[in-house]
C-alpha cells in the first residue's frame, strides 16, 4: 500500500488496538473462572509465538543467536507482569484492574532514570503527582487500605514498565517482530513451567466452547493482532497522537467492562480514572498535541 493509504490507516488500528487490548480484561475475567492462571498465560503466548512466528516466516532469515536470550530477558519481563496482573484481576474487577495496570506509563521514565541516568523532566514529575492521587482514590479504602488484588496490580505496572525499560536496552538493531516472537515464546515457556510445578492441566475445561473462543480472542486478537496494530499504527503516525490513542486502553477498558461485565463505578473511582489517565497522557505526550506550534 502507498503511504497516503497507509497513514489514513494508521489511527483507526490505533484505535482498534486500543479497544482489543481494552476489551481483553473482562474477557480474562472471564477466563479466569475456568483456567488457572499459569495455563491460560501459557496457552496464550505459545499461540502467539506461533501466529506471529508464521506471520513474520521471511524475517527468519535474519535470525542469529542473540535473539534468545534477548527474547528470553523481555519475555521473562513480560511473563512476571502478565502473571501477576492476572493474579490480581482475580481479586479486582477488570475496570479497576485495567486503570491501575496504566500506571507504568508514568514509571517507565523514573526507571528509565535508573538504569540510563536520563532524568525525568517536569512533565513526569507532575503525572507522577496525578497518578498517585489517581490510585489514591481508585484503590485506598475507608480504612487506607488497599485490597490484595489492586495491590497486585501495582505490583504488575512495575513488571509491566521494567519490561519497556528492558525493549529499549536489548532490541536496538533487531527486528522488532523476531523479537517479539521470541519474547512470547519465552513467555509461554515460562507460563509452562509455572503452571507445571502449582496447577492441574484443565483438560476437561478446553473442550468447552465458552473457554475456548475467550482464549482464542486473547490469543489471536489481544496478542497477535493488535500487537501488529500497534506497531504499523506508530510507524505511520506521530508519537503524540499514537500515545494519546493507545492509552485510551484503560478507558475501553473500563467501558467494556461497565456494559459487559456489569462494573460498578462509583464517582470518587471515576474522578481516579480521570487522574490516571491525564497522568498517562501527561507522561507519553507532554501534552505536545494541544501546544501551538510557531
Amino acid at each position: 500500500m502507498n503511504e497516503k493509504v497507509m497513514r489514513g490507516l494508521a489511527k483507526p488500528m490505533l484505535f482498534a488496538a486500543a479497544f482489543i487490548w481494552g476489551s481483553s480484561f473482562f474477557i480474562m475475567k472471564d477466563a479466569l473462572d475456568a483456567l488457572p492462571v499459569q495455563y491460560l498465560l501459557a496457552i496464550r503466548f505459545t499461540a502467539g509465538a506461533v501466529l506471529l512466528g508464521l506471520l513474520c516466516w521471511k524475517k527468519w532469515k535474519i535470525f542469529t543467536p542473540d535473539y534468545l536470550w534477548r527474547g528470553a530477558i523481555i519475555g521473562g519481563f513480560l511473563y512476571l507482569a502478565y502473571s501477576v496482573q492476572t493474579y490480581g484481576l482475580a481479586l479486582t474487577t477488570p475496570s479497576k484492574n485495567a486503570f491501575l495496570t496504566a500506571v507504568y506509563c508514568v514509571l517507565v521514565p523514573f526507571l528509565y532514570w535508573a538504569f540510563a541516568r536520563v532524568r525525568p523532566d517536569r512533565y513526569n514529575v507532575i503525572a507522577a503527582v496525578l497518578c498517585v492521587a489517581g490510585v489514591g482514590l481508585v484503590s485506598l479504602t475507608g480504612d487506607l487500605t488497599v485490597n490484595p488484588g489492586d495491590g497486585l496490580t501495582l505490583i504488575s505496572a512495575v513488571f509491566y514498565a521494567s519490561h519497556i525499560v528492558a525493549v529499549a536496552k536489548v532490541s536496538p538493531k533487531k527486528d522488532i517482530y523476531l523479537l517479539t516472537v521470541f519474547q512470547f515464546a519465552f513467555a509461554g515457556s515460562y507460563a509452562w513451567i509455572g503452571g507445571a510445578f502449582t496447577e492441574t492441566f484443565p483438560a476437561q475445561a478446553l473442550t468447552r466452547p465458552e473457554v475456548v473462543l475467550p482464549l482464542v480472542y486473547l490469543a489471536v486478537m489481544a496478542t497477535t493482532v493488535a500487537l501488529l496494530f500497534q506497531n504499523v499504527g506508530q510507524i505511520w503516525s506521530d508519537p503524540a497522537s499514537a500515545s494519546v490513542i493507545l492509552s485510551l486502553e484503560s478507558v475501553f477498558g473500563v467501558l467494556c467492562s461497565v456494559v459487559f461485565a456489569g462494573d460498578q463505578v462509583n464517582g470518587r473511582m471515576l474522578l481516579g480514572f480521570v487522574l490516571i489517565f491525564v497522568a498517562v497522557v501527561c507522561s507519553e505526550t507532554k501534552f505536545s498535541f494541544v501546544r501551538v506550534k510557531g
